[in-house]
């Protein structure tokens, strides 16, 4: 079963699609140019997802399946690309859904990116959101733009994530990842942690609550470039947003 799986993934790649469904009473199935499309004719049983989530899930993680429900987490495929995965439970079987990450970083002309937005590499302080619904690729804009602070600048990087998808190496700048759960308990713990690591760019993977958005508002406030992702369309969306979070008397 573990070699199936290696089918499977390898398809994913050499296509390019986006994701992988892996689902009990359906053919597994890729998203590719936003369509489903079956590999295969045979419909997956539960043993069939039961014995992939075995192959790329750790044992603590398919305990935390056990125990709660689901786990997501990031999966290096041998040297071809990263999947960020997410097993789940579903009528008492075992689901899993896999996006794709590839392991090299796109130029901001490939993501249609302006150089307004490379710009915004060099600013010594502030607050930098990437905005937008899911799958709109936040992640990717933000891998690119880390990326080429590292490539471009003397700096410490840390980056927050659940889990790590994009991996980074030491280049111009040292760059730290901390996941959440098996590096640091929350986002702001890690914030406030980092304060402390002469640090000079933060990554947050997600602005999800008001203890790290204010964290992360304090990161910036504080000399530090601080970029992080909301689940908004626009930029007033993004600020009514940050302002809802906040209790009134603050």
């Amino acid at each position: 079963m573990a070699e199936n799986i290696k089918v499977l993934l390898n398809t994913v790649v050499e296509k390019n699609a986006s994701d992988i469904h892996l689902h009990v009473d359906k053919p597994p199935t890729m998203r590719l140019n936003n369509k489903l499309i079956e590999l295969e004719e045979k419909s997956l049983i539960p043993d069939d997802t039961l014995a992939y989530m075995k192959a790329i899930a750790s044992s603590e993680q398919q305990a935390e399946v056990e125990k709660v429900g689901g786990t997501d987490f990031g999966y290096a495929f041998e040297d071809k690309a990263r999947f960020r995965v997410s097993i789940y439970r579903q009528k008492g079987n075992i689901n899993i859904a896999m996006r794709l990450i590839p392991y090299k970083f796109l130029g901001f002309e490939e993501l249609g990116l302006s150089h307004h937005i490379k710009e915004l590499c060099y600013r010594p302080r502030g607050l930098v959101l990437v905005t937008g619904p899911t799958g709109s690729g936040k992640t990717t804009t933000l891998a690119t733009m880390i990326d080429h602070i590292n490539s471009s600048r003397d700096c410490h990087i840390i980056t927050i994530e659940d889990p790590i998808e994009y991996y980074h190496t030491h280049k111009k700048s040292i760059v730290t990842q901390r996941e959440l759960g098996a590096d640091v308990p929350s986002f702001p713990e890690a914030l406030r942690r980092g304060l402390r690591q002469d640090p000079d760019v933060f990554l947050v993977g997600e602005m999800r609550d008001l203890d790290t958005i204010s964290a992360a508002i304090t990161a910036a406030e504080t000399g530090h470039l601080v970029f992080g992702t909301l689940h908004t369309t626009g930029a007033a969306r993004t600020v009514d947003r940050i302002v809802d979070v906040f209790p009134i008397d603050q």
